[in-house]
């Protein structure tokens, strides 16, 4: 039962000469109980859409950033939104293309249709029955929406990738990567765009200088930011606009509201509960360290078991299952070290501990900060800056979290995963040559730290450089 994760999977399983089967829904760029499509969420309602909008929102600010490179218009680009979303949508069905032709030559059976297990061994489809020794459940999940008036007129993540037109002004009901990444989208593509969030700051759980740091860039990019507020209520008016109740006031003249509120796994209607596989009260699916089920036959990887919610996590998750199940190794999916990226504008880039986390962890944390303007910014005369920050482990030195916030970080980040997975220290950090010049060369040039957290003895220590600043 097939997400994203479970397509790699169903090809390295039949190197172990195992038959194979996914059963999957019919391809729909909006997903519903009766359609989805090979590649699941991420490839065509996710991450590959999202990116590609991505990619179109951010020549907005590269033209304004041009006009400082001697750059000139004799008119206005104009964008046209059709065109982007019917690019999109081709370049999703080839995607789908690709898949069943790998899925084909792997020797894979591809059942289309929507499945449920009737029994630990036994799943049907459209009426027909499949047996297996092992059901792998990998059906990830889908946005979650709140129970408040007017709902009706909201849109969320799937719909958004697809919408008929571009929205003029759009209000985006959460503080989450999704949020971030849809406001950084139709703010490049000229919608005026407001974000309300419940709480005081923007991206919970990621280090807190980074929150601060990228809302206030989006801010300079014109994003309105509204904080505290709770969602209530939604009318319609009789010109079609759209307004928003929070709990500090009514806001209106929307042409869109969308929610990003969070998501939960897809494992409504599967048969799970009936066979006995055991649930937490959101739906995810509870599965022991090497994604075993309550049911002995029944395994399940990705965002269905709400551990890590990230592709490839979920990859690697299906991959650990392939040789646990069929290669005779047992191998437990490792979580240390995981690079992850927000799409944001200016995007974030982030792999191991935040700084309250390694505080927490370690006591003692020798905290390096660079925030500056980058080269490119000293003529396109825009406000933009980047924000990089390494976490070190006082007693080993070993360099336990990295951030970055501004231009290609999550490229970055990812090299500098491979460091810090490696367990590299400070020094090796100082030992690297840098190339010049570009911003990834703070990473290696930050000497000093910027402060020296000393919670074992009750002290904080701050040294004598502040925050690395580059005009």
């Amino acid at each position: 039962m097939a997400a994203h994760a479970t397509l790699p999977f169903s090809c390295s399983s039949t190197l172990y000469g195992t038959r194979v089967a996914i059963c999957e829904m019919p391809f729909a760029t909006i997903a519903s109980d009766e359609l989805g499509g090979l590649g699941g969420t991420c490839v065509l309602r996710g991450c590959v859409p999202k990116k590609l909008l991505v990619y179109a929102s951010k020549y907005s600010h590269e033209f304004e950033e041009s006009r400082g490179f001697g750059w000139t218009y004799e008119t206005d680009p104009k964008h046209d939104w059709n065109t982007l979303i019917a690019n999109k949508n081709t370049e999703l069905q080839r995607l789908v293309g690709i898949y069943r032709n790998i899925l084909n030559n792997a020797g894979v059976t591809l059942i289309e249709g929507r499945g449920k297990i009737v029994d630990p061994h036994t799943v049907s489809v459209n009426g027909k029955l499949y047996s297996a020794k092992h059901i792998l459940v990998g059906v990830g999940g889908r946005p979650s929406m709140p129970d408040i008036p007017g709902i009706e007129h909201v849109i969320d993540s799937d719909a958004a990738l697809d919408l008929p037109s571009k929205p003029e002004k759009i209000a985006i009901v959460g503080g989450g990567y999704i949020a971030l990444e849809f406001a950084g989208i139709f703010d490049g593509l000229k919608s005026e765009v407001h974000v309300f969030i419940r709480q005081k700051k923007v991206l919970r759980g990621f280090d807190e200088e980074v929150r601060d740091f990228v809302a206030e860039q989006m801010s300079l990019r014109g994003i309105t930011f509204h904080t505290e507020q709770s969602p209530q209520a939604i009318t319609k008016s009789n010109d079609g606009l759209l307004s928003l109740k929070t709990n500090k006031g009514t806001f209106g003249g929307f042409s869109h509201v969308m929610f990003a509120t969070g998501r939960r796994p897809n494992t409504k209607n599967l048969g799970l509960e009936e066979v006995g596989v055991e649930m937490d009260k959101n739906g995810a699916i509870a599965v022991d360290e090497y994604s075993r089920t309550s049911v002995d036959s029944i395994w399940a990887v990705g965002d269905v078991t709400n551990r890590v919610n990230l592709t490839p996590v979920a990859l690697m998750e299906g991959g650990a299952f392939a040789k646990t199940v069929f290669g005779n190794e047992p191998t437990k999916p490792d979580y240390r070290a995981i690079p992850s990226a927000v799409f944001s504008q200016p995007p974030i880039g982030q792999v191991g501990l935040t700084e309250e986390q390694a505080i927490e962890e370690y006591g003692d944390v020798d905290v390096f900060v660079a925030n500056f303007r980058p080269l490119k910014a000293t003529l396109s005369g825009l406000p933009d800056r980047v924000l990089m920050k390494i976490l070190v482990c006082a007693t080993s030195n070993k360099v336990v979290g990295v951030h970055m916030c501004g231009d290609d970080a999550p490229e970055i980040i990812q090299g500098i995963a491979i460091a810090v997975k490696a367990g590299s220290t400070r020094q090796d950090f100082d030992a690297t040559i840098g190339i010049h010049p570009t911003s990834a060369e703070e990473f290696v040039t930050m000497r000093s730290a910027t402060r020296k957290i000393r919670k074992k003895s009750a002290d904080q220590v701050e040294s004598k450089d502040e925050v690395v600043s580059k005009q």
